[in-house]
């Protein structure tokens, strides 16, 4: 833990904004202190529908300004995380029933066309007798239309931004969080608290940024002992894993008769992902759960468009989060706002707080560098704008080329398995090389664990990005979780407790 220390910008969360903010800031030459009460993207960061997209359906609620700033963002975080984020074409079967033609060609036009488009192909209508993602649907249904999106890896989009932020200067404490915020004229002092230990620190910093995300409202009136101006919605969305129910590479969005849509995603090769549901919630957010009524009712939205039905009995796996967003004089929680507000209050003659309401994972950068544009007239001595054309960690491939960098990264290390090769330059793009370094055979990569989980990219997850635990390894820093047997978690688990002994010593 550090001690005594002051600090720029004490950052609190480390979800998706707080970790883009901590970025960001580092960047511009501030100094940044960023602490997480858990792992780095443990509760909503890492319970997305793991999409970048626009949200067509927001334009249905006239939230253009919305969808035109996250499609602005789109192509320009596939360039800069093109190993985490891949475009996806989107198949959308159209019921008469329940939006006419027109409005779905107006929809999709005004999507196409809101924002400039490089990388990803334009929307068009399709016949599902001829298109190859007609083929698992009811035969009944013959028109359609596709558009394109893109599919992330959300958590760690999130580590790749600490990392970033970190190699700029920032410190990251994980398990570490704000127990006490004292406000003086020109410091907050600040007491940490390790959940590991229970050892606390005093840290003096300049500013807080509050992204503590379902948190944000209870840490200002909590440890920071300061009111809110804007209020929050406790939303559930819940996701099911099944086995794969498609052999093509398109996803799918479908409409349901309550006028939601929920998604069918090719997911990690060998599995389709179903989602979104929208529930009112009021419990802890550490503790969301799925519940039985909605895997229910997301087996029944997408038995509505597949030739065999979907159920219960075919989840292999299941999650939940809790989304932050905006108060609204709404009753359907579909229609919230997943817009955000950043509240700065600068009361005179008192240190400022940073807080960030609502907001969506694709806008994340956006969000940053507005947070920046408020601190400005604080630090006067920060730099400009920098974050839209520089890639996160494993990014820095030319032309933003994943299969071109893949090729080349399997061919001079011939000797990993291509299944194992493609991994790892999915997920670490160019610091796979570093994961590599020093090994030349499968024997260097060390002790097996599970699926094709070795001892050296633990090692690497441990040194690089604060993996600690089980579920850090296998549900955040990677998706192996689902081929993992339950010998190989004991595996991991005895291996985990040896090393941390040895490092206690």
């Amino acid at each position: 833990m550090v001690s005594d220390q002051i600090v720029d910008l004490l950052v609190v969360g480390g979800g998706i904004n707080g970790a883009g903010i901590a970025r960001d800031a580092a960047g511009r030459g501030l100094s940044v202190l960023l602490c997480e009460q858990d792992d780095l993207a443990s509760h909503t960061s890492s319970a997305s529908t793991k999409l970048i997209h626009g949200g067509l359906r927001y334009l249905e609620q006239y939230e253009f300004g919305l969808v035109r700033k996250a499609l602005q963002e789109r192509e320009r975080l596939i360039r800069m995380a093109p190993h985490i984020i891949e475009p996806l074409r989107f198949v959308m079967p159209h019921l008469s029933t329940l939006r006419p033609a027109w409005m779905i060609r107006a929809g999709i036009f005004l999507y196409d066309n809101l924002a400039k488009r490089e990388l990803l192909p334009g929307s068009r209508a399709i016949d599902f007798r001829k298109h190859v993602s007609g083929q698992p649907l009811k035969k009944t249904l013959t028109k359609g239309f596709v558009y394109s999106d893109a599919a992330v890896q959300d958590a760690r989009l999130v580590v790749l931004n600490a990392m970033d932020a970190n190699e700029r200067g920032a410190t990251i404490l994980t398990k570490t969080r704000l127990i006490e915020a004292k406000r003086g004229s020109q410091y907050w002092d600040a007491t940490l608290q390790s959940t590991l230990t229970g050892e606390t620190t005093e840290v003096k910093a300049c500013c807080v940024v509050n992204a503590a995300g379902p948190w944000v409202a209870s840490l200002l009136n909590g440890a920071l002992h300061t009111s809110a101006q804007h209020h929050i919605r406790l939303v559930k969305g819940s996701h099911i894993t099944t086995k794969r129910l498609f052999d093509h590479d398109h996803a799918y969005i479908f409409q349901n008769p309550d006028k939601r849509i929920v998604f069918a995603i090719p997911y990690e090769t060998d599995f389709t992902l179903i989602g979104t549901t929208d529930v009112e919630y009021s419990g802890d957010p550490s503790k969301v759960e799925i519940s039985e009524e909605e895997t229910a009712y997301l087996c029944e939205s997408v038995s509505r468009y597949f030739e065999i039905p979907v159920t219960p009995a075919q989840v292999v796996w299941a999650y939940a989060g809790v989304r932050p967003l905006l108060e609204e004089e709404i009753s359907n929680p579909s229609a919230v706002t997943r817009d955000y507000r950043l509240e700065f209050n600068a009361e005179q003659g008192q240190a400022p707080v940073l807080s960030v309401f609502g907001g969506k994972i694709t806008t994340y950068r956006r969000l940053a560098e507005e947070a920046m544009e408020h601190l400005q007239p604080l630090f006067g001595y920060m730099n400009a704008h920098w974050t839209a054309d520089e890639p996160l960690p494993g990014g820095d491939m030319p032309n933003a080329d994943l299969a071109e960098f893949q090729s080349i990264f399997q061919r001079r290390h011939a000797w990993l398995p291509a299944v194992l090769a493609a991994r790892y330059a999915r997920t670490y793009g160019t610091r796979s090389v570093r994961l590599l370094d020093g090994i030349h055979d499968i024997a260097g990569l060390g002790q097996l664990f599970g699926a094709d989980l070795y001892e050296a990219e633990v090692r690497y997850l441990i040194r690089n990005e604060w993996a600690l635990s089980v579920d850090d390894i296998l549900w955040r820093r990677s998706k192996l979780g689902l081929r993992f047997d339950v010998p190989g978690v004991a595996r991991l688990t005895a291996w985990l407790e040896i090393q941390q002994a040895q490092a206690a010593l």
